[in-house]
């Protein structure tokens, strides 16, 4: 898809094309070839204007360098065109006798007048050439060159604010926060850079009282959660005593998954080089010791940067939430380029499509009824994308076609074990 700045520059290299286009079939059509008839009227006139100059001053003959001698000889007079050049001058109202003599030379015109003393007077011509319109096409082409070069300047500079619109979304950090850009340049680019910084410093004071918020929410819940756990011990009814500490315990988990979402969005990933491979084998061993049905694919060594810690966690989640709610889980790792690719497939029912979107926000659950049956809070996949953007990679989940999820995660590795 082209960009604005592209469609612009290309919008005023056509215009210039097309003025110039115009202006060079105008020039070429001012300065056609005349027609035959103004040869005629214009030999016809420089045949009086010299009979008149040498009849006024017959020594500007010796000045011109004009010939004078006897009649041409029959055989050499153009016929045709003397009478043509003779009837277009009786029409003018010249009275000079003119004939057109036969030239070997094409680009030359060589016509004879009779004086009046019997003599002729030689003169010549020489023809208007074809027009040129191989120079003139240089010409435009150069100039074609420079506005085009013009048009990609002027482009720039007008289309700068919003490249730095652009430059700034690029520049987002993965927790959110919008750095703040340098207010230089034209007036435009001030304004633009005065304007996303105003925008930036709302949003990010936004962005971290929401993040206070919910952390404040989550450590005050903890409180009365473990008052209502004591009082909960003095329940004579053991199912009621259950199901009392089972809500507790949800709540609990809540409050945790809710202020670890909110350290791992404030928090920058540490530089650390992980080995992914044995994390990935850590994880599959826990798995399958609290009997979920995980296996374990193809999994090759690689090297990423960042905090073990929060790498096993963010994977962690993804797998369990695989084995699960998906029926079992089979993972895979292998290396690509540039980038480590860890894929997670599952065989369960999958996600309705007009909800794929919505699997990343936090307390998000595809059916409330299941709340009832797998404890959560909604927050494992919110808290995974945030890790995992941390680290500077990308995740990605769609419904396989042969039914279940299939989750892809892609991290950068180390640049000493890049292919």
């Amino acid at each position: 898809m082209l960009s604005l700045r592209t469609r612009f520059t290309a919008l005023l290299i056509i215009s210039v094309v097309l003025v110039l286009v115009i202006a060079a079939v105008v020039t070429a059509w001012l300065l056609r070839k005349p027609p035959e008839v103004m040869y005629d009227r214009v030999l016809a006139e420089k045949a009086e204007f010299a009979l008149l100059l040498l009849r006024a001053d017959p020594l500007a003959a010796q000045t011109l360098h004009i010939e004078i001698r006897d009649k041409p000889e029959k055989d050499r007079i153009d016929q045709e065109r003397t009478d043509n050049i003779l009837t277009e001058g009786r029409r003018q109202g010249y009275t000079a006798d003119v004939v057109v003599l036969k030239s070997f030379n094409p680009h030359r015109w060589d016509i004879a007048v009779r004086l009046d003393d019997g003599r002729w007077a030689y003169l010549d011509f020489p023809e208007p050439g074809p027009f040129p319109y191989l120079p003139l096409a240089a010409y435009l082409g150069l100039v074609a060159i420079g506005m085009t070069g013009i048009s990609i300047y002027a482009s720039n500079v007008m289309m700068r604010p919003l490249r730095i619109l652009d430059e700034t979304i690029a520049m987002i950090r993965p927790d959110g926060i919008i750095p703040e850009l340098p207010e230089t340049g034209p007036v435009e680019v001030r304004t633009t850079a005065k304007t996303i910084n105003r925008l930036a410093t709302r949003l990010n004071a936004a962005v971290a009282s929401r993040m206070r918020m919910i952390a404040a929410a989550g450590h005050d819940m903890r409180t009365p959660m473990t008052r209502m756990r004591l009082r909960a011990e003095f329940v004579s009814d053991g199912d009621d005593r259950q199901s009392w500490l089972k809500d507790l315990d949800e709540l609990d988990h809540i409050a945790d998954s809710a202020i670890r979402l909110v350290r791992e969005e404030v928090s920058l990933a540490a530089q650390e080089r992980v080995p992914l491979d044995v994390v990935l084998c850590a994880i599959t061993d826990e798995a399958q010791e609290t009997n979920l049905a995980v296996e374990r694919g193809l999994v090759v060594p690689v090297l990423v940067k960042g905090s073990p810690f929060a790498l096993k966690r963010a994977l962690r989640n993804l797998v369990v939430n695989a084995a699960t709610h998906g029926g079992g889980a089979r993972v895979s790792l292998a290396s690509y380029g540039t980038e480590a690719m860890l894929t997670i497939v599952d065989s369960g029912p999958g996600i309705p499509p007009n909800l794929l979107g919505r699997v990343f926000e936090p307390f998000f659950r595809v059916d409330q009824a299941r709340r009832q049956l797998v404890a959560g809070a909604g927050l494992g996949l919110a808290i995974s994308r945030e890790i995992i953007e941390n680290h500077g990679g990308t995740i990605t989940i769609v419904n396989r076609r042969e039914g279940g999820l299939l989750q892809t995660v892609r991290l950068p590795l180390c640049a000493a074990d890049q292919d």
